[in-house]
């Protein structure tokens, strides 16, 4: 079922509800600061692939689980800082690659491990960056259901 509901702080949640009147499935979320997430949802929490826009401009494409980042996704900070890779419980956290704002990587440059948000040992990792990027553009990409309709 697919409906709207608009809560008592300004907050509004359009998209599919499992029988128990959770958020389940596909949907977007209007938070009261105006930041937007799109994308899936399971038993009222963001999971599967979703973006989330803040209001500074940053913004998250990729996989979430549990409300949090958590799996493959591209992160981009309002300042043009931008990290592709692996995250685990809303941090960036396994293989990636951290951008800079100029496009510069730094140096040595910042590919490789990150624990808690931060580069702990470098390390060539194209393949996980490469489907990191694929997975945010699946997460952008993404379509609500089509409601079945009788011919």
């Amino acid at each position: 079922m697919q409906s709207t509901f608009r809560y008592p702080d300004g907050s509004e949640y359009t998209g599919e509800w499992n029988s128990d009147g959770e958020r389940h499935g596909f949907g977007q979320f209007s938070f009261s600061d105006q930041a937007k997430y799109r994308g899936q949802f399971e038993h009222g929490l963001f999971s599967g692939l979703g973006c989330i826009t803040y209001p500074d401009g940053s913004k998250y494409d990729g996989e979430l689980s549990q409300g949090r980042y958590n799996g493959l996704g591209v992160f981009i900070r309002c300042d043009g800082m931008k990290y592709e890779g692996q995250l685990q419980n809303g941090l960036i956290c396994g293989l990636g690659l951290l951008t800079f704002a100029d496009g510069s990587h730094g140096l040595p440059r910042n590919e490789g491990y990150f624990e808690n948000n931060k580069l702990v040992r470098h390390e060539k990792c194209p393949d996980i960056i490469r489907k990191a990027i694929i997975c945010a553009e699946k997460a952008k990409n993404q379509q609500p259901p089509q409601e079945n309709r009788s011919t």
